[in-house]
């Protein structure tokens, strides 16, 4: 057997959502201090990433662990990761403030530390395509992201890619080097280190990651504030058994003094690319998995987007403070760094609420002061009443003509665009137009479906008494209507423009609470007769400058499905320039969203049935999830997104 390649990284975050302000010098104390003292206390090296953020918030507590961490620098006992100036979710952030979070880091790394790193660690391990251009123009040579979930998604891949230094291909075709971490290896530390798993048992599991070949295992990856502390996210956690680092420290030197295996730096580890199963070009996205996210199936990007305590709404101020300084070309770094900071990863999860509290009062003002104007909730105007017993309405404009279902809350029934002859690109399909059983239903475009555990869910697919009307100053037709629900009531409008196949959907819901479950809007479904579905792609940006490209023919894809009770959906598509595109060679519609209202998630379904397919499009304004706090809703809710027909 051959000797077992190995390295040690600890991810340090003083912006943990779980932990207080007033608890950070113990972090530093208890988790931090030690940490520092584990590479020398083992002969070997280790490599730490910390934020910007972090940095900064260090060294204003402890200035002497920054001093003690460039000594252990100089000295080759610590290799320091970047990751930007603050944790932030790269791939539901716009490109622009990617580049501003990667720039800013760097500003704080040289300041503090005298160094720019060369190796990234993915924020959160939520990585996308689209960043890997973004890390080579900051200037890291390589990322470190997890093997298990990427892996799981491509069960083509030989399983002995995970023990060595690979590629990964970005969305422009560049190439960044790639490090796997390990979820089962960094978790056997933990239960180590926590007590579950015996020393001896932890030997033997690193012990079985020896092969006939080279191999190169990251030992740890992960959080280094759960040793000697707990940051008290769920009520299972244990009570500190103190003498934890130790406990790693006594492991870990024992690995050292059996020769069998070698502690490496990360920089080091790129270098072991002398076998066949490295230095492999990889691409770790897929159509059914766009965004790859650390550890379980419960850790998708929805968290970090339509739920926590109130992500649309935090989500969607960010947007407007990003789009503010946009169009006031405000390049001022302690703005950037303020929106990089508002949008960190820790304020979308197990967030405390007195932290909550204050994070609000700074968003709201950096909204007022730095955001742009946003848009107003839509109230229903004065126009006549419909008065028609029919079930079907038609509208025209010189671009489109719709047939609308009055008995389905205006639900699309079927929309041309104006001079094209070919069958309709969006429709609803009703009962039995499938033969597969777990299509069997009804199918409808432009909907919205509230769904929580235990109780019916809520739609809007309610008989009707629509308001219509033409535009003083266009020709454009709108359609609007109030609909009762359990909950509330929701309020629709429909504007169908004169000048493009274009609709522009406003929904309000003034619903008195939002409790925990998932809300769907839009339901675009494809007509299956107007596109060739072994062509069908979609096209949308996960946070970086290139649009990311997704064949919808290779495997079926379902953005939407429950992992379990607990969580609602399994990925999502960030749309971080607010819109994606879905079609074939010849014809295709792209769905834009007004983000400054609410930057809505979107979920693609995708599967063959027969000799046919089925493929919708949704828009999420909420998912269920272990991060999911209702708050009290202030108002109603607004959500405007638009269709566009390209034929």
């Amino acid at each position: 057997m051959s000797k077992l390649n190995v390295f040690a990284l600890f991810h340090l975050n003083l912006a943990f959502s779980s932990i207080e302000e007033e608890q950070r010098p113990e972090v530093v104390a208890r988790c931090y201090w030690p940490l520092l003292r584990l590479p020398e206390a083992i002969g070997a090296p280790i490599a730490i990433e910390a934020t910007g953020y972090t940095l900064e918030s260090i060294a204003a507590i402890d200035p002497a662990w920054i001093v003690e961490l460039r000594r252990l620098i100089a000295a080759g006992f610590v290799e320091f990761v970047g990751s930007g100036y603050a944790q932030l979710i790269g791939p539901l952030v716009p490109a622009r403030v990617n580049e501003a979070n990667l720039a800013l880091g760097h500003t704080v790394y040289e300041t503090l530390l005298g160094e720019r790193p060369s190796i990234a660690l993915v924020n959160e391990q939520a990585y996308s395509a689209g960043l890997v251009p973004l890390y080579l123009a900051a200037g890291y040579r390589a990322i470190l992201m997890d093997w298990d979930n990427v892996a799981a998604h491509h069960p083509e891949w030989d399983g002995e890619l995970k023990y060595h230094p690979q590629r990964a291909r970005g969305s422009d075709g560049s190439e960044i080097a790639l490090l796997w971490t390990h979820t089962m290896a960094f978790q056997k530390l933990q239960r180590m280190a926590h007590g579950d798993v015996d020393v001896h048992d932890y030997l033997g599991f690193v012990e079985t990651q020896r092969g006939a070949q080279p191999r190169l295992l990251p030992l740890y990856s992960n959080d280094a504030e759960i040793f000697d502390f707990r940051p008290k996210r769920f009520h299972t956690e244990e009570a500190v058994q103190y003498g934890e680092w130790q406990t790693i420290a006594s492991a870990w030197r024992r690995l050292v003094q059996s020769h069998r295996v070698q502690f490496l730096k990360p920089t080091q580890a790129l270098t072991l690319i002398d076998t066949a199963s490295a230095d492999q070009l990889l691409e770790l996205q897929t159509a059914a998995y766009p965004i790859p996210v650390k550890k379980h199936k419960k850790y998708n990007i929805t968290r970090w987007a339509v739920s926590g305590r109130d992500d649309i709404a935090i989500n969607a101020a960010c947007h407007r403070i990003y789009r503010g300084l946009v169009e006031q070309r405000n390049g001022e770094a302690n703005a950037w760094r303020e929106l990089c900071y508002l949008w960190s990863s820790d304020f979308r999860t197990h967030i405390t609420q007195a932290r909550w509290t204050r994070y609000r009062q700074r968003l709201a003002a950096a909204d007022s002061t730095l955001g742009a104007r946003p848009s107003s909730v839509p109230v229903p105007l004065s126009a006549p009443t419909v008065q028609t017993e029919h079930k079907w309405i038609e509208l025209e404009t010189p671009s489109v003509s719709v047939v609308l279902n009055r008995r389905r809350g205006l639900a699309i029934h079927e929309i041309h665009v104006r001079g094209d002859s070919r069958p309709p690109m969006l429709v609803s399909l009703l009962h039995g137009h499938y033969e597969a059983i777990d299509l069997q239903f009804d199918w409808y475009t432009g909907n919205c479906v509230f769904e929580a555990p235990g109780v019916s869910k809520i739609s809007d697919l309610e008989w009707v008494l629509p308001r219509i009307y033409g535009c003083e100053h266009s020709a454009d037709a709108v359609i609007e209507a109030e609909i009762s629900t359990p909950m509330g009531t929701l309020f629709k409008r429909l504007r169908f423009c004169a000048h493009a196949p274009r609709v522009e959907f406003d929904i309000v819901l003034a619903w008195r609470e939002w409790g925990r479950g998932s809300l769907r809007l839009g339901h675009f479904l494809l007509n299956p007769a107007a596109f060739n579905g072994d062509r069908l792609a979609c096209s949308t940006h996960n946070g970086g400058v290139n649009a990311e490209t997704f064949s919808l023919a290779k495997e079926p894809v379902d953005h939407g499905r429950p992992v379990s009770f607990l969580v609602s959906a399994s990925t999502g598509l960030g749309m971080t320039e607010g819109s994606i595109e879905i079609g074939d060679d010849q014809r295709s519609l792209r769905v834009d969203v007004d983000q400054s209202v609410a930057p809505l998630v979107g979920l693609m379904h995708h599967e063959r049935s027969g000799e046919s397919y089925f493929s919708r499009f949704s828009l999420s304004g909420l998912e269920l999830d272990d991060t999911r706090k209702p708050e009290p809703v202030m108002g109603p809710r607004h959500f405007r997104f638009a269709l566009n027909l390209n034929a």
